[in-house]
Parts: C-alpha cells; structure tokens; sequence
C-alpha cells in the first residue's frame, strides 16, 4: 500500500533551510513510492489571532481548510519548522491553535478531564532547526521544543510520533555539516515511505 505522506513546512520565510529540509525528505519518500502533498507556511494566509473555541469562533480560511484536509489524508506527517525562543515561530503556533479544533483534532468529554484523540492511526516526523546545539538545550532547558511538540501536540490528538530530530547549531554549521543534514532527512523520507 502506497504511504500518504504530507509535509508542513512550518516556516514563515520562503526558501529556508527548513524548505531545503522538506525538500531532502520528500525526495528521499517519493523515491520510495510514497505519494506526498506539502504546504508552505510561507504561502498560506490566514488570520493568527486565536481568541479560544466556542460558537463565536471565526470560520476557518480556505488555507487551514486544506491543512486539515492534507492531515486527515495521511498516514504520516513530517513538520520541520526552525527553534526560535524554545517554540516554533508564533504564525506557525497560530496555525495549529486555529486548525487543531475540537471536533477534527480532539473532543472532550462532557465529565471528567478525558478526551477522545481524533487523529489516531497516524504517525510523524519532526525535524527542528536551531541556533542551540541540542545536547545543550538538552542539558540547560530539557528540549522544550521537541517535548512540547511530542507530547502535547502529537500524542494529545493521537498522532504516534517516531522520530523529533533537532538539528543545531545552524550558525555554526558549515556546508558539509547541512549536507549531512539534508543526507539524514533524505533517509528520513524513505524511511517513512
């Protein structure tokens, strides 16, 4: 059976390292038959101010639309987004507080503190780019960024990460340094293929 792969690639600027990433891994998952679809967090629009669920809550725009219909297709995703101040960048923050809606993502129960995960059967990858080396973001603040996005991202709507990959120092890294990089993600991309 042929692998539905979609890749987000949670960068607000075109033509990033993390593009550059996403393209290694799609070339690497596509080599292996798999089919892929792909957004740009760099092409979409949509309004980033997030005020809360509820009836009032504001339709979503035709780009989040597409990014839930991209999720619920997969079998698997990858998000690579850069490391900036311990998180993804905010308009990609924005993106998942108004597209992970209740009732797509999740669903609480009436009672309790329970919910139901409504995007299980799927997997994922991450791939992280930081200025931080990631033995001393380890070390000094306990990886708060792959955690975050491992546990209370993923495994909370039910998607079964396998691989959250930091990537680092991007300042300090030379050529052969982000060739060995995009080699890694390539391999990656067949993997999850």
């Amino acid at each position: 059976m042929t692998r539905k792969i979609f890749i987000w690639v949670a960068h607000p600027k075109a033509n990033s390292l993390n593009a550059a990433l996403a393209d290694a891994y799609e070339a690497g998952a596509r080599g292996e038959g798999a089919e892929v679809r792909r957004m740009d967090l760099s092409d979409m629009t949509f309004e980033t101010e997030f005020l809360g669920y509820g009836p009032d809550a504001p339709d979503l725009e035709p780009d989040l639309v597409q990014w839930q219909n991209n999720v619920a297709w997969a079998d698997h995703i990858l998000i690579v987004h850069p490391y900036w101040w311990a998180a993804m960048p905010a308009r990609a923050k924005a993106l998942l507080d108004r597209a992970l809606t209740p009732g797509f993502a999740f669903k609480y129960h009436r009672r309790g503190v329970k919910w139901d995960k409504l995007l299980e059967g799927r997997t994922a990858d991450a791939i992280i780019t930081s200025d931080t080396p990631p033995l001393l973001d380890t070390i000094l603040y306990r990886s708060p960024g792959r955690r975050v996005l491992r546990n209370q991202v993923l495994k909370f709507v039910g998607i079964k990460p396998r691989h959250i990959v930091q990537f680092g120092s991007v300042k300090l890294a030379g050529t052969e340094k982000i060739a060995s990089w995009l080699s890694r993600t390539e391999a990656l991309g067949r993997t999850a293929a």
